[in-house]
């Protein structure tokens, strides 16, 4: 072969090599341009594209009381963040941000450029876009593409979104330091103020943080705070935001941050705030996780005075008396009304992730008798507060099950006002063997009450299998409260979403369980709980009615494991419950139902000075009034004499010191030689008019006392005579 032909034939080669090279190069650099332009919807979540924003919770008031937030962060919309804080980052971060479409070359070459002199990492080269795109979407990622994936998800934001809303995000996603996410809550941080009022200095030295934001942070460092400051106002001027005069002033400010406020501690709060959590996800469907990224505020119906107050009281060692440290307790109050909660303390000293004991089941011992037996006894028409039932020891199926009093004292017949009022558990259950477990728990489960593993008498004494909440008692106190009407509990008013939309009303559950009579009558009976039976420990000076209850320890003879008292005022209802989270030999309470029922009244009596409490029940519109129990009275001083006037000419005139009471009915008895006869009858006074009287005889007369409630006799008075006169 000519060596002129293997020349030509090695240029052929070379041509085609470059050529087929070129190609790949061409193909490689299209690929690469087609996967950096189309590449960012296959990186990028657009979920990510909503920013984790705080959840504040509000009083009725509109202040804030609390928040829940993974990244405390509030954001804020572009025209109402300053123009200075605009300028001020594009002027330090990315002078061309508004000319680049993501990726500035220009700015990476040069960084590029000063890392190689110097050897290290000297300048970043990122722009607004790919800084935004790395906290919005690759925080987290450490592997070696990042950058590559930065890049496509930056051109990908330039092409779906305006300078405006990549700026938007960028401010409102950035840390600021101290556990501030975006450009409103550091300018409340720092400034106590809007980012839409952020003066030239102010915004300045924000954008001052983002390079480094704990190194540069007024409170952590100030004077490299101001160096840096005044390189964002030079950097400002050079770019023509402001004037030299302008960044001349500016710099001669002080920094002008406020004192950082020292975090308030609100451990009366906190079971609330825990409680408002658990009704979110409950009622609403929100997780924590949501409340914490979802931006949501959560107007709650905390009363924050009588909270404070509970709280307060719950840390009184008096009401808490057990065999050994660890006593906890719980209280919960509702307002009558409206069933809104109000306060609610889960723990003596509540943190997060406690157990809040505000629901939590455990069994409620003799609050139950109201609500599973004297509430469905009255509601069948066949029982009033007066019928005499039997309170004796006895058996129920087959001798399987049977039933005796705390004090093992017994008194045969008891009306139900007494047995409620002593609390007799013999009563209770032979009351609830007569209406039927199957009547009782239709009406616990119109309370929402539901009971499916118990089927036995001992519902009666609140013996359950699971138990119930300081919560679902307060509910079914409630009804008695409110003329017969259950309602569901809330702690949440509303909430609303990030853009002030209403997502969620509170529209609680109501149900008409008991009629307005049995609401009454059994208001009636549980007052005298507390003027003269089991609920008389403590001082509350308003109107109060309720129960008390106690539960036996299983391990340890003779003392209690659980102590409760149930009660309300014609304003709210509360709850107090009082015990150990778990019982054995070592763990039991020294005093039973009275410290509950002291701790609640305690709460009470301290509202009652600065909320107005009724002294008195307002009987409902459709209900008859029963009193409290009729005590018949011993008539010593009855006398009779003669009178004048009437049909016949004379007549007589039988006098006596009446009771009080205008229900109680007086039964007239003349003696005659036959026996005793009564001839008439008079109620609520002490004087009736005899007049058919003999003139020629001695004639002797007395008064019996008679109670038309239980039908049941006094003691006959003294016997009075009418002399005749013996013609």
């Amino acid at each position: 072969m000519k060596r002129s032909e293997h020349k030509l034939r090695m240029r052929m080669r070379r041509k085609t090599f470059y050529l087929f090279g070129a190609g790949i190069v061409l193909a490689l650099v299209t690929a690469a341009y087609i996967l950096l332009f189309f590449g960012g919807r296959l990186v990028i979540d657009k979920d990510d594209l909503t920013l984790k924003a705080a959840s504040t919770v509000e009083n009725q008031d509109g202040e804030v009381i609390a928040e829940f937030y993974e990244e405390n962060r509030e954001p804020v919309k572009f025209d109402k963040i300053s123009e200075h804080v605009k300028n001020a980052f594009v002027s330090i971060e990315d002078a061309r941000f508004y000319e680049h479409h993501g990726i500035d070359l220009r700015a990476t070459a040069r960084a590029l450029y000063r890392d190689i002199i110097a050897m290290s990492k000297v300048e970043g080269g990122s722009t607004i876009t790919q800084q935004t795109a790395k906290n919005l979407f690759f925080k987290n990622d450490k592997t070696f593409t990042r950058k590559a994936k930065e890049a496509m998800a930056a051109v990908y934001l330039e092409r779906h979104y305006t300078k405006k809303h990549i700026l938007e995000y960028y401010l409102n996603e950035i840390y600021f330091a101290h556990g501030l996410y975006g450009i409103e809550s550091a300018a409340n941080y720092y400034f106590n103020k809007s980012a839409s009022d952020l003066t030239l200095s102010e915004s300045a030295m924000l954008a001052a943080l983002s390079k480094a934001p704990n190194t540069y942070s007024p409170n952590n460092n100030p004077d490299l705070a101001k160096e840096r400051r005044n390189l964002v106002l030079e950097e400002m001027e050079e770019h023509g935001y402001i004037t030299t005069e302008e960044k001349e002033a500016a710099q001669a400010e002080d920094l002008g941050v406020t004192e950082p406020e020292e975090e308030e501690e609100r451990p009366w709060i906190e079971s609330y705030i825990d409680l408002v959590a658990e009704e979110a996800e409950e009622k609403y469907d929100l997780s924590l996780e949501e409340l914490r990224t979802g931006g949501y505020r959560i107007v709650v119906n905390v009363d924050e005075d009588i909270q404070r107050t509970a709280y307060k009281t719950m840390q009184d060692d008096t009401y808490f008396n057990g065999s050994s440290e660890g006593i906890q307790g719980a209280f919960v109050m509702l307002d009558q009304k409206s069933g809104k909660i109000i306060a609610a303390a889960g723990a003596r000293k509540f943190e997060y992730g406690d157990l809040n004991r505000v629901t939590v089941q455990r069994q409620p011992g003799s609050v139950m008798k109201p609500l599973a037996v004297y509430g469905p006894a009255l509601e069948t028409g066949e029982y009033n507060p007066y019928s005499e039932l039997p309170d004796e020891k006895k058996s129920y199926d087959d001798g399987k099950y049977s039933v005796s009093n705390y004090n093992d004292e017994y008194e045969g017949d008891i009306t139900m006002y007494e047995a409620l009022q002593e609390s007799k558990n013999t009563t209770a259950v032979w009351l609830l063997d007569q209406i039927g477990i199957k009547t009782s728990k239709s009406y616990l489960e119109k309370m929402k009450i539901e009971l499916p593993e118990d089927k036995g008498l001992s519902i009666a004494l609140g013996g359950l299998k699971v138990g119930l909440t300081p919560l679902q008692i307060a509910e079914g106190f409630r009804t008695f409260a409110h003329e017969g009407q259950w309602i569901e509990a809330q702690s949440i008013n509303a909430i609303y979403d990030r853009n002030g939309e209403a997502a969620y009303n509170a529209e609680p559950q109501t149900e008409q369980v008991f009629s307005e009579q049995t609401a009454w009558d059994m208001t009636r009976m549980l007052q005298g709980v507390i003027t003269g039976g089991t609920g008389t420990a403590g001082t509350y000076y308003g109107a109060l009615a309720g129960k008390t209850g106690t539960t036996q320890h299983g391990s340890v003879e003779g003392k209690d494991k659980d102590a409760w008292f149930a009660g309300y005022t014609p304003e709210y209802v509360a709850v107090s419950w009082i015990g150990y989270d778990n019982s054995s030999e070592d763990n039991y309470l020294e005093s039973g139902s009275s410290k509950p029922t002291a701790l609640t009244k305690s709460i009470l009596r301290q509202v009652s000075q600065y909320r107005t409490m009724s002294s008195s029940f307002e009987k409902p519109e459709n209900a008859e009034d029963i009193g409290g129990p009729v005590e018949l009275p011993t008539i010593t001083d009855a006398s009779i004499d003669y009178g004048f006037g009437g049909l016949r000419i004379v007549n007589a005139d039988l006098t006596w010191t009446a009771s009080d009471d205008e229900r109680i009915v007086y039964h007239i008895y003349e003696e005659t030689d036959d026996g005793a006869e009564k001839i008439g009858e008079v109620q609520g006074k002490g004087t009736y008019t005899v007049d058919k009287v003999s003139l020629l005889k001695d004639t002797s007369y007395y008064v019996v006392p008679f109670n038309p409630l239980t039908d049941e006799s006094g003691t006959e008075s003294n016997h009075t005579v009418l002399s005749g006169f013996g013609f």
